[in-house]
C-alpha cells in the first residue's frame, strides 16, 4: 500500500511539474486552479451554492486528494455582495464533498483547469514583457484582425493596432518585422502587448543599436520628429569633443543609416546637428531649403521665416511635410512667408499627420482616416475607393476631402506648368 502511495503522489506531483515546466508557470498557480475548478465542477453539480456560506478546498499537493467544505459568512460588501469575512474556527466548518464527486467533475474541473492554466501563462507571458516597455523585438506576423496585426514576438502575441502601423506598408503572413514594445494595454479585464511601428521612439531604439557612439552616449538624440512611412527628422548633439554627430550616424558610405531606413521599408531620415542658437537650429531643421531669413519670438515659441521664391517649395516641403516636422523637432510655430511677404504655410509642431493641418477636419472624420492610414492628400487621391461614399464619413467631411483633392491636382498643373517652361 506504501508503494501504491508512493506511485500516486509520484505520478500527481510530477504532472504538476511538468505542466508547470512547460507552460513556465508557477506550481502554486496550478494548485489554485485546481481549487477554483473543483468549487466551479461543485457549483455545477449541485446546481449552485448557499448564499451563507463561504466555499473552499483542501488539496493534498502530494496525493491529488481534495476535499470541498462550507464556513458561515459572516460579513459581505453591501455594494458587491462580495464575502469580507467568514468563521475561520474549523471545527465549525463541514465538509460537503459528494460521494463519488471526483469521478462526476473530473471533465468540468478539466476545462477549467486548463482555462486557468491559459489565463495564468498570459499572465506571467504579459508580465516577463512589462519590463521591456519601450525596447525593440522582432515580431513574425501572424494574422490580420479587422486592421489589427497579430503579430508572434517570443512567448507572447502582441497587437499592432491601425494607429501604430507604418503608413504605406503592407503586412504578410510569416513577414518579420521589427517593432517597438510601447505598453500594456487593459482592455476587457485581459492585458495585452501593445506594439508600434509608427512611434519616434523606434527611430531612435534603432540608431541605438545601429551607432555605438549613440548607445554608449557619445552621441545622443535631442528630438525625433516622424510621419510614419515617409519621413523622419532627428536632432543630434554629440557630448565628447571630436564626435561628429551626423557623421556617426549616417556611418561610413551611408551604412548605418542605411541599416535604419531598410528596417523602417526605405522611410526617408533627416539627420539634423542640434545648435544651442535657435536661428541655426531653425535653419538646419528646414534643410534643405537654405538662404531663408529667421525672425524669432522667443516669449511665444513663434518663428516667421522668410524664403526666396525658389526655396518656398523646399522650405514647406510636399503637402506641408517639411515645416511641419521642423516645427515639431523644434518645438516652434513656424510660419513660412514669400519674398513678397505672403504667407505660404504655417505649421505648430503639434501636428501628427498632413490631414491635421486641415482645418474644419472632425475627430471623428480624422479617426476614420488615421484608421486606414489615409494620412497624406496622395493616400486620399491614391485610394479613392476607401473613403468615397463611406457610411462613416459625413457628407461635409467628404466634400472637404474633394476640395483639398482639387487644390493639389491644380498644384500639381502649375507646377508641371513651371517645369514644361523652364
Amino acid at each position: 500500500m506504501a508503494n501504491l502511495n508512493q506511485v500516486v503522489r509520484t505520478e500527481f506531483a510530477s504532472a504538476i511539474a511538468q505542466i508547470a515546466q512547460e507552460r513556465k508557470i508557477e506550481p502554486e498557480a496550478i494548485h489554485e486552479a485546481i481549487k477554483h475548478a473543483l468549487i466551479s465542477a461543485y457549483r455545477k453539480e449541485t446546481g449552485g451554492l448557499d448564499d451563507e456560506f463561504y466555499y473552499y478546498v483542501t488539496l493534498n499537493e502530494d496525493t491529488g486528494e481534495a476535499h470541498i467544505f462550507q464556513a458561515s459568512v459572516l460579513e459581505r460588501d453591501e455594494e458587491t455582495n462580495e464575502i469580507l469575512k467568514w468563521d475561520e474556527d474549523e471545527s465549525k466548518h463541514k465538509e460537503v464533498t459528494p460521494a463519488g464527486f471526483g469521478r462526476i467533475a473530473a471533465q468540468t474541473a478539466k476545462q477549467v483547469i486548463l482555462q486557468e492554466i491559459r489565463r495564468s501563462e498570459k499572465t506571467q507571458i504579459v508580465d516577463e514583457f512589462r519590463d521591456k516597455v519601450g525596447e525593440i523585438v522582432t515580431g513574425q506576423v501572424l494574422r490580420m484582425d479587422r486592421g489589427t496585426v497579430i503579430l508572434e514576438i517570443g512567448r507572447g502575441q502582441a497587437l499592432m493596432p491601425p494607429q501604430e502601423q507604418m503608413r504605406g506598408e503592407f503586412y504578410r503572413k510569416n513577414q518579420r518585422i521589427v517593432v517597438l514594445i510601447k505598453e500594456i494595454e487593459d482592455e476587457d479585464h485581459s492585458d495585452s502587448i501593445i506594439v508600434s511601428r509608427a512611434t519616434s521612439q523606434l527611430v531612435s531604439k534603432l540608431f541605438e543599436r545601429e551607432v555605438p557612439e549613440v548607445g554608449s552616449g557619445a552621441v545622443e538624440i535631442i528630438a525625433v520628429a516622424r510621419e510614419a512611412g515617409v519621413r523622419t527628422k532627428i536632432a543630434v548633439h554629440s557630448t565628447q569633443e571630436g564626435v561628429d554627430p551626423v557623421g556617426s550616424c549616417v556611418g561610413q558610405r551611408g551604412v548605418r543609416v542605411q541599416k535604419v531606413i531598410e528596417e523602417l521599408n526605405n522611410e526617408k531620415i533627416d539627420i539634423v546637428p542640434y545648435h544651442e542658437d535657435v536661428t541655426t537650429y531653425l535653419k538646419a531643421a528646414l534643410a534643405p531649403a537654405d538662404n531663408l531669413l529667421i525672425e524669432i519670438d522667443e516669449e511665444a515659441k513663434k518663428v516667421v521665416v522668410t524664403a526666396p521664391n525658389d526655396q518656398l517649395s523646399l522650405a514647406i516641403g510636399r503637402g506641408g511635410q517639411n515645416v511641419r516636422l521642423a516645427a515639431k523637432l523644434t518645438g516652434y510655430y513656424i510660419t513660412i512667408k514669400s519674398a513678397e511677404g505672403e504667407i505660404e504655410s504655417h505649421a505648430t509642431g503639434e501636428e501628427e499627420y498632413e490631414i491635421d493641418s486641415w482645418e474644419g477636419l472632425t475627430p471623428e472624420a480624422r479617426e476614420f482616416l488615421v484608421q486606414r492610414k489615409l494620412t497624406t492628400i496622395y493616400d486620399l487621391d491614391r485610394f479613392t475607393d476607401k473613403w468615397q461614399e463611406a457610411e462613416d464619413l459625413e457628407k461635409d467631411q467628404q466634400e472637404l476631402i474633394k476640395q483639398k483633392l482639387a487644390e493639389y491636382h491644380e498644384e500639381l498643373a502649375q507646377r508641371e506648368s513651371s517645369e514644361t517652361t523652364e
